[in-house]
């Protein structure tokens, strides 16, 4: 298992990787990636590829996911996204249709998000891996402390970020962010399983950029490349 994390992330998140818990979770993430009888997700080159596409001091939006997909080539270590050449998620598709309606953008043909990513859209789960067929398997291992824990060091390292939460889980996960600070969105979750009263026409994607725009920042470019 070959595991990396971009170096102003590194930086930043140095005294968490030395707290007893965060090296207990890595030693079970090892265990389970050794286990010959078990396949995991995403492959461990891609558990931190969140962090490795969007360095610290380029993160701008941050979209909060539960866990990673666990189906066969669907997980590449960013929430809500799956590899080229997979299926788009239905999570994903209600994304695109909130995303045509509200800034017209024709949805792609493939559910890759690297492109936000690349701009800094931090894609970040509160899991970040899963055991193949079996969500939220590694559920209460340490990665929720973990990923908490990021999301302070953002709250209180930065500002003018613009937090989209969506779900009771997404909103819970994001409950002390301060709200002077930055911007906080929430709406119901896209998936079809929920009750998406309030998704589709929430207008977050134009929203942020808004927000961006009025504090001097680069606003996203929402289209998929």
């Amino acid at each position: 298992m070959s595991v990396k994390i971009e170096d102003s992330w590194k930086a930043v998140l140095e005294p968490i990787f030395q707290k007893d818990y965060f090296k207990n979770l890595i030693q079970f993430v090892k265990s389970e990636y050794q286990n010959k009888t078990k396949k995991i997700y995403p492959p461990g080159s891609l558990i931190f590829h969140a962090f490795d596409s969007t360095p610290f001091n380029k993160v701008k939006v941050v979209i909060i996911g539960q866990d990673p997909y666990h189906g066969p080539n669907q997980a590449h270590g960013l929430a809500f996204s799956v590899n080229r050449g997979v299926s788009i998620p239905p999570s994903l598709r209600n994304i695109y249709q909130e995303l045509e309606r509200d800034l017209g953008i024709e949805p792609p043909e493939h559910g890759c998000l690297d492109s936000w990513a690349e701009q800094g859209v931090l894609l970040l789960n509160a899991i970040l891996t899963v055991e193949a067929g079996n969500p939220a398997s590694h559920k209460n291992k340490g990665w929720e402390q973990f990923t908490d824990d990021v999301i302070q060091i953002l709250n209180d390292q930065k500002q003018y970020l613009v937090f989209l939460l969506w779900g009771k889980f997404a909103q819970e996960k994001g409950k002390n962010i301060d709200n002077q600070k930055h911007l906080v969105l929430k709406a119901s979750h896209p998936s079809p399983l929920a009750n998406r009263s309030n998704f589709i026409g929430c207008g977050h994607f134009s929203k942020a950029n808004e927000y961006l725009k009025n504090h001097g920042i680069k606003p996203i470019d929402w289209k998929i490349s």
